[in-house]
């Protein structure tokens, strides 16, 4: 056995207190084996130390929670018998080392995490962010390298790597955002949303009970994939040249594998001989093994020897800290262990009892019938340092007005601006990437790509489930509440515009190095305004991730706090979508005007507009207000389901001008659009003010609809017609522009796919 040193403890990512903290738990030295269960359980990644205080803020209650916080995945109770199992998960580092397994097996992990649950996975999402894949494009720092050629070869590992495990394994990526800022250039965010669904009389736990009882590993053999990820990849920031050195920690993903994982999991549920069961995700065998005791108030002892492995001289150490994929761990029923073992051998997976369920409450681990490491569950779980680090208010990193005068614009300049947001790549249309994935298998998916969210059916019971996933890293760097609590509002109105009553959110939280006080501002006051706006709108946090040390050679991401919304729709075919569909169509406001002229000088230096169009950054973002905000939705809600709202977009990226012209693009159907007289036009067209939404109604069912926002107390203006095959803006009687669809159509079709592909022959043949 090595001996512990100083360094041997740095190493491990553990600090000195921290290893003295080790020494008095044991009452003796640590085995190898036990500092690396230490190092991994007492992560930032496994043990939240960081951020555990602050998350207690977050309300996670409400009328259809099952299970909240604490278990591998968050469970909301949708009727009739069903529920809805649901986790957004990051898998950020591991994507910038190696993208496209970094990225295919972020989709594994977070699948596991539903079925583990007993839950079938019907669909997934993601929330990916990347450095800038165009020249042009603004930074906070204005001596940051942009790297494009590097930027789009991340881009094509991580959606390769997505599409390649999602469709393998036969689950639809059904929608999700794609956003480039320079931040992320070597830090690029790989969130992942997946939602499935389970009889309620069938959720299993990941609890292990009964003291005999054995303990079964299935699934795929154990090698050496994967060491160390959760505490040196996920825990810890990246110098440049960590990018090569961490491959090895890395996971590698066989989806035909997970598939029959699913598959084999859940007819040994339906045996009953399955008392508990987790997945073997970040710390693999360690982290299943003592959190399932943990939680069950009771002891595991396990046999290394009869683990499954596929490579030869494995040590413990390597052995309990492996994360390869595809390993569930299961706690069975003395006696029938049998029914579940021939249950996995049918579907050809390994399931070998390796241990047992024993009373002290205890992770043991043997070889060769030796314990090599013996620590109890609870100073590995509960009992895992929490740090109430200090928090600095950051100085401010950009001027509060804009830097220059905003010009006025001829509408010939003004149409030019939007035919550049549209061709902007977090704007454009992300076909290129949607093309790659199977969004329509298992034949659920009512709202595929390209809509505000996505709409799953549930044929059982014709509901529709709805899921949105949204967050603004700019908004949270310029004010973290405000950003915050904007990115719910988003999230929660993307499910509304559907026709879906939001239910339950789960979030991600990507943020820099934690042990400075100006990013733990950050994270408080993020998770401050996020408790704000949920309480409002009344979606309980269920549970989600957080990833720290999002930095490389010192510079931080964004704050970035990514939010994930499931809403349900009693009857899926009451549901709306963006494209305008039939001409003539009155284009309905709901929510009013954009802020006053003194405000909007602030806030639209948050805007894409600004970004794209001006190449610069100032102010702050919108601010919401909440009750507003939850009854603008509401109203939305209430118009879909009387049948009087034929299309509904949420206003955001690019505002009111983008938001239009992606109505008319879904169908051809032109519009013709009258903004108010006096004050900057871009006001109106550009301005990302929230609690707005565009709703097309028929004529004769106006006075109805009319009537209906008044009962919310929701200005409801009419600002134009459908109808044509252009997109004309008047202004004070006379148009300001009027751009043919087939015009708008050619930079958002197009743009998207240009920067990705441009100079891409020549990128692949670049070393790696």
């Amino acid at each position: 056995m090595p001996e512990i040193t100083s360094q041997l403890v740095e190493e491990h990512n553990l600090t000195a207190e921290e290893y003295d903290r080790i020494l008095r738990i044991l009452g003796r030295e640590p085995t190898i084996t036990e500092l690396g269960l230490f190092s991994v359980m007492w992560s930032e990644h496994c043990s939240y130390k960081s951020s555990r205080p602050h998350l207690k803020h977050l309300p996670t209650r409400g009328a259809a929670v099952i299970q909240g916080p604490g278990e591998n995945a968050g469970i909301v109770d949708i009727g009739h018998g069903w529920v809805c199992a649901f986790k957004i998960e990051s898998h950020n580092h591991p994507s910038f080392v190696e993208p496209f397994q970094g990225a295919a097996t972020g989709v594994g992990g977070i699948l596991r995490d539903i079925f583990t649950m007993g839950a079938r996975p019907i669909a997934v999402m993601d929330s990916l962010r990347f450095g800038p894949i165009t020249e042009r494009i603004v930074s906070s720092d204005r001596t940051a390298r942009t790297d494009v050629a590097l930027n789009r070869r991340i881009l094509r590992g991580v959606v390769g790597g997505i599409a390649f495990y999602g469709n393998c394994f036969g689950v639809p990526t059904v929608g999700g955002e794609v956003v480039f800022e320079p931040c992320y250039q070597s830090n690029p965010l790989v969130n992942v949303f997946a939602l499935g669904v389970a009889k309620q009389d069938q959720i299993f736990y990941a609890r292990a009970r009964g003291p005999g009882n054995p303990v079964i590993y299935v699934g795929a053999k154990t090698g050496r994939d994967g060491i160390h990820g959760a505490s040196l990849l996920a825990s810890a920031e990246f110098s440049g040249a960590d990018g090569q050195q961490k491959r090895p920690n890395v996971q590698v993903g066989d989806p035909f594998l997970e598939k029959l994982l699913l598959e084999a999991c859940l007819e040994a549920m339906q045996t009953g001989a399955v008392l508990g069961i987790q997945d073997m995700g970040a710390a693999g065998l360690t982290c299943s093994t003592c959190e399932m005791g943990g939680r069950g108030a009771v002891g595991i002892e396990i046999e290394l020897d009869r683990v499954p492995q596929r490579e030869t001289g494995m040590t413990p150490y390597e052995i309990m800290l492996s994360e390869s994929q595809e390993r569930m761990l299961l706690v069975a029923e003395r006696g029938r262990e049998h029914e579940v073992i021939q249950v996995f051998r049918k579907w050809g997976l390994d399931a070998v009892e390796i241990g047992s369920v024993i009373e002290p409450p205890v992770l043991r681990v043997k070889q060769h019938g030796s314990i090599v490491a013996e620590i109890p569950n609870q100073a590995l779980t509960e009992e895992a340092p929490v740090y109430d680090r200090p928090r600095a208010i950051p100085r401010r990193p950009v001027p509060l007005e804009p830097p220059f005068p905003l010009c006025s614009r001829s509408g010939t300049e003004l149409a030019e601006d939007l035919l550049q947001l549209l061709a902007a790549p977090t704007i454009a249309s992300k076909r290129w990437v949607f093309e790659q994935y199977d969004t329509m298998v298992r034949t659920n998916t009512v709202i595929a790509p390209g809509g505000d969210a996505a709409l799953l059916r549930l044929k059982e019971t014709g509901q529709g489930l709805a899921m949105a996933v949204d967050g603004n890293g700019r908004y949270c760097f310029l004010d973290p509440r405000r950003g915050a609590r904007l990115a719910v509002a988003e999230s929660t109105r993307n499910v509304s515009v559907t026709g879906a009553e939001p239910l339950a959110a789960t979030n991600c939280l990507n943020f820099g190095n934690p042990e400075k006080p100006e990013i733990m501002w950050q994270f408080r006051e993020v998770i401050e305004g996020m408790a704000e706006a949920c309480e409002a709108l009344a979606v309980p946090i269920t549970g989600g991730n957080v990833s720290f040390y999002n930095e490389t050679e010192g510079q931080p991401i964004y704050p970035t706090p990514v939010v994930g919304v499931v809403g349900l729709l009693e009857n899926a075919a009451l549901h709306c979508t963006p494209p305008f569909k039939n001409e003539g169509r009155s284009i309905l406001l709901l929510g009013g005007a954009p802020a006053s002229r003194e405000e909007f000088a602030i806030t639209f230096g948050s805007s894409q507009y600004a970004q794209t169009n001006l190449g610069m950054l100032w102010g702050l973002p919108p601010g919401v207000n909440l009750d507003s905000e939850r009854s603008v939705q509401a109203c939305c809600r209430r118009l879909i389901a009387a049948g009087l709202a034929e299309s509904a977009h949420d206003l955001s990226d690019g505002g009111l001008a983008v938001a239009v012209a992606e109505c008319s693009l879904g169908r051809g159907v032109g519009a013709a659009v009258n903004i108010p007289s006096g004050g900057d036009p871009r006001a109106w067209l550009f301005a990302e003010d929230p609690s707005r939404i565009l709703v097309s109604v028929p004529g004769n069912l106006l006075a109805d609809a009319k009537r209906i926002a008044g009962e919310y107390n929701v200005a409801a203006e009419i600002i134009g017609t459908t109808g044509g095959a252009a997109l004309t803006v008047w202004q004070g009687g006379r148009v300001l522009f009027d751009i043919p669809i087939a015009s708008l159509r050619i930079p958002y079709e197009t743009g998207f796919e240009r920067a990705v592909e441009q100079g891409s022959a020549h990128e692949e043949r670049m070393p790696r």
